[in-house]
């Protein structure tokens, strides 16, 4: 049985290969150019709030495109829709290049571009999430998920260190136009696609885009369990124990080290995760998926747990740094953890849904993965203003550790649910 990252989707499946290598470049692209974003924004206004604006600009057109697009991808042939968002998305980011190749000065254009991007994404993103299963065998979507993971993580990791060099060293012309010519390797992964139109559906009658569309899809995770948990599974998560919020106060106050530490732990979590899908070659083995969905998530939370036990011990028990140290470690296990429950939850859900509802379910799936971290980044900005962030971390994490736990007795059925017989 293999320990290393399986390759074989890489190896045996020339389409897969195609769209792996065009959309881990454009990923990079991507996380280059919300840095770059980010910076842009705060040297136009000088102002933190106008940098936080930005996630607003980005969430609203996630949630609205992420379900309507769903709908789109399950009624059309899906390598033309996903062709179409990367194709906004390449606009998008020339755009981006051009205004810095003017100088432009206004901050509202950079956020009309966030907005525009990330509307293709929630598109393009489930689009691709929902051509693996027509292109690989149901036995490779574990070892596909987890490459996708491991792309993200090392995107996460590598796209803001060049968007930091390429800033220094040539401005934001330098950064947007990079993204810009990266962008272009995931067009070429779904131009090489055969057409993937909707498979027919023996009984159903024709239906639409729009919004009763939309409503079929919560009415299939509406009765449908184990699906509908791996939703529910990452809203607990994110909701209850999301530490982004707390990390400018770790590197500012608690830890010390100001940017250099905020930037650290972001990192060290996205370590975490290249690390474990590297050894991630059994992850295909697994038959009890919905089980090791809850022990990861069970992991996440102890891990986020050990991050404020950290910020507690820092100065105090232990120095400053060697209580970084602590919370870098945790927040590498809480990387891994969440990269293995990202694995799983993303096979059920392709698995274990019906063709016609991938789209649907994976623009849902887009909405839950960039709402949910919002919330919980909200919720505990609230909550660490009156028990501080190191006690949030703590009750967080063990808040998520306990509703885990009642979410898997309430449905048993999860946890024994078996790859084999995929059963929604």
């Amino acid at each position: 049985m293999p320990l290393l990252l399986d390759l074989t989707p890489l190896r045996g499946h020339a389409a897969y290969r195609r769209l792996y290598v065009g959309f881990t470049l454009s990923n990079v692209g991507s996380q280059l150019a919300v840095v770059a974003i980010g910076l842009q924004v705060y040297e136009l206004t000088r102002s933190t709030a106008a940098v936080g604006i930005v996630g607003f600009c980005a969430l609203v057109p996630l949630v609205v495109m992420g379900l309507y697009g769903g709908t789109l991808i399950d009624h059309f042939d899906r390598r033309t829709v996903g062709l179409i968002a990367q194709a906004v998305a390449f606009v998008s980011s020339l755009l981006c290049a051009l205004q810095a190749w003017l100088g432009n000065t206004q901050v509202w254009v950079l956020y009309a571009l966030v907005a525009l991007w990330n509307g293709a994404f929630a598109v393009s993103s489930p689009a691709r999430t929902s051509i693996y299963p027509r292109i690989l065998p149901r036995e490779l979507l574990p070892a596909a998920n987890a490459l996708s993971v491991f792309a993200m993580n090392a995107s996460m990791t590598v796209g803001p260190l060049m968007a930091g060099f390429l800033v220094d060293w040539g401005g934001f012309k330098a950064a947007y136009t990079t993204d810009a010519v990266i962008t272009t390797a995931a067009l070429w992964g779904l131009a090489r696609l055969q057409p993937l139109p909707p498979e027919p559906q023996e009984g159903a009658a024709p239906s639409r885009p729009g919004l009763r569309s939309v409503l079929d899809g919560f009415a299939f995770l509406a009765t449908r369990p184990n699906v509908r948990m791996t939703f529910v599974a990452d809203i607990c998560a994110m909701l209850l124990a999301q530490p982004r919020v707390l990390f400018p106060a770790a590197g500012a106050v608690i830890f010390g080290g100001g940017a250099r530490t905020v930037g650290a732990l972001s990192a060290a979590a996205a370590v975490g995760g290249i690390v474990a899908m590297f050894f991630s070659g059994r992850l295909g083995h697994v038959r009890r998926q919905g089980l090791a969905i809850l022990v990861s998530i069970v992991g996440w939370g102890f891990a986020i747990a050990g991050f404020g036990a950290a910020m507690l011990a820092a100065g105090g028990v232990m120095s400053r740094s060697a209580a970084l140290w602590l919370g870098l470690v945790a927040m590498a296990v809480a990387g891994a953890s969440d990269s293995v429950s990202a694995v799983f939850r993303t096979t059920i859900l392709q698995a274990a849904t019906p063709d016609h509802l991938r789209g649907r379910l994976q623009g849902v799936f887009i909405v839950v993965v960039a709402g949910g971290p919002r919330l919980g980044e909200l919720a505990g900005g609230f909550l660490a203003s009156g028990i501080g962030e190191a006690m949030t971390a703590v009750v967080g994490g063990l808040a998520c550790v306990v509703g885990i736990t009642v979410l898997g007795r309430m449905q048993p059925g999860f946890a024994r649910y078996d790859a084999r017989h995929p059963t929604p």
